[in-house]
């Protein structure tokens, strides 16, 4: 429903899953990309209860001192790298890594990690359209790198499409290897 807000110009995917070598399973399941003329956002969506505690430099972050999840901005940086392969004309283009909780959480963060200045940005869903608009707007204002253009926009969107494996087996195959190599690290 918030991508649905984006502006105008914007293009999205969900729940693209693509081969992924250097990843354990052997792909990246990415909750959503957003190509705007400003770069590419890179969306890790989460659904925790509790107190979220966590910096950029940790490994794993904890939800309410009870377990253990896998740090959202180190596993975004797999998925954008995974994106990079797929669309190496793109490669120097800004990618943000926004990572998304539902309202049934607190963060307990890295403070940085709230400002728009930054590339790696965590939000509540419900911000996530107007965090990605004034990101947008920062960018503009900064104006320190080239937009692409609604070709670009394009291409990077049918080549994501293109690469998302559809295939319901090799998706609960990776969902099944993913959730087993969650449980082995706790």
């Amino acid at each position: 429903m918030q991508l649905d807000q984006l502006p105008k110009g914007c293009k999205y995917v969900s729940d693209l899953m693509v081969a992924n070598p250097k990843s354990r399973t052997g792909y990246s399941q990415i909750d959503h990309v957003v190509i705007t003329p400003h770069g590419l956002f890179v969306i890790e969506t989460k659904n925790y209860n509790g107190e979220i505690k966590g910096t950029r430099d940790n490994k794993s972050w904890s939800v309410s001192n009870r377990f253990k999840m896998y740090n959202p901005f180190m596993q975004n940086y797999g998925h954008i790298q995974a994106i990079k392969s797929l669309v190496p004309d793109y490669q120097e283009s800004r990618y943000i890594s926004l990572v998304s909780f539902t309202m049934r959480c607190r963060f307990s963060v890295d403070p940085e990690l709230r400002k728009i200045q930054s590339d790696e940005l965590i939000v509540y869903d419900v911000e996530l359209s107007e965090y990605i608009q004034r990101k947008m707007n920062r960018i503009q204002a900064e104006k320190t790198e080239p937009v692409l253009t609604e070709s670009d926009i394009l291409k990077i969107y049918q080549s994501l499409n293109e690469a998302n494996i559809t295939d319901p087996k090799v998706r609960a195959e990776h969902v099944e290897k993913a959730g087993s190599a969650g449980k082995a690290k706790k």
